[in-house]
């Protein structure tokens, strides 16, 4: 649905983005994270063909963004939920946008229902909160139901009730053959929502894979038996260091099919034996240590 190929960005000498490629396939969620000015926000310009690439090119369905008759039919962009005239209202924002688009005025009522802005569709812009301008930046997106969407930061604002209903809008969109690209600094929220994460850092993609790629390790594990003063005993006589958890469970410092060959030849049962998951937030902070946020 997007391929991206080697896009850069120079400004005064210095690449800000720096040969970025990836590919997106329909039926995803992938998130898109890097401390402030790591290059999220140039990407999705250059996306979008709002910022002129130095060098490298993007294409959705094949074709450039600027080379759609009607690009709205084919992405949905959320890139500044400011961009909106305050003296409309809501309602008012969205039906111009539909006419522009060709679409139906019913459409405009669907949006505002999907993003929980029904309520509200009456109301100038210029009298709300900043979640609210963000639901009406992602109901223009949602307009014309294009299959990719593209959001920078679509939840900053938005209470834990619209979080929630938001990362279902993104996921049931994914499940429909829609593809998704966000970027975000909730990342608790990110990981409850995304499929894939794509991590840039300095202008270059430092990582990229499923989130439970990204979150595993292949030398740490978590081991448990029912006797496990023995089985501490053990590992640590293979040379394999341990450190007891809260949950009853051993962190050991080796690969599971090290520590599972260790207790074998020991003669310990088992009750339990799998690889450490990390939370999204050390992935993060280990791939981007030492860069300004």
């Amino acid at each position: 649905m997007l391929s991206v190929r080697g896009l850069t960005k120079v400004y005064g000498g210095r690449p800000v983005v720096n040969q970025v490629s990836f590919d997106l396939q329909p039926g995803t969620v992938t998130a898109f994270l890097g401390p402030n000015g790591a290059g999220k926000s140039t990407t999705l310009r250059m996306i979008c063909g709002l910022t002129v690439p130095t060098a490298g090119e993007a294409r959705i369905g094949g074709r450039p963004f600027t080379a759609w008759r009607n690009p709205c039919y084919a992405v949905g962009a959320l890139l500044d939920a400011s961009a909106t005239h305050p003296g409309r209202t809501g309602r008012g924002q969205l039906r111009m946008a539909a006419r522009l688009a060709g679409l139906p005025p019913r459409r405009v009522d669907e949006v505002l229902d999907m993003v929980g802005l029904t309520g509200f569709a009456n109301r100038r812009i210029a009298t709300y909160s900043l979640g609210l301008r963000q639901r009406v930046a992602l109901a223009h997106a949602l307009l014309a139901d294009p299959p990719l969407l593209l959001l920078d930061e679509p939840i900053n604002g938005l209470d834990p009730d619209g979080i929630r209903a938001i990362r279902g809008l993104l996921r049931m969109h994914a499940a429909r053959g829609g593809t998704v690209l966000l970027s975000s600094h909730l990342l608790s929220e990110v990981d409850q929502t995304a499929d894939r994460v794509l991590v840039i850092n300095g202008g270059r993609i430092v990582a990229d894979g499923p989130m439970d790629m990204l979150t595993s390790t292949t030398d740490r594990c978590l081991v448990r038996a029912k006797d496990m003063n023995q089985l501490a005993e053990v590992l640590r006589w293979a040379g394999i260091e341990v450190q007891p958890r809260p949950d009853g469970f051993l962190l050991a410092c080796a690969g599971v099919e090290q520590v599972s060959d260790v207790t074998f030849e020991a003669g310990i049962r088992l009750l339990g034996l799998r690889e450490e998951q990390r939370n999204l937030e050390d992935v993060f902070f280990q791939l981007t240590e030492g860069t300004p946020g």
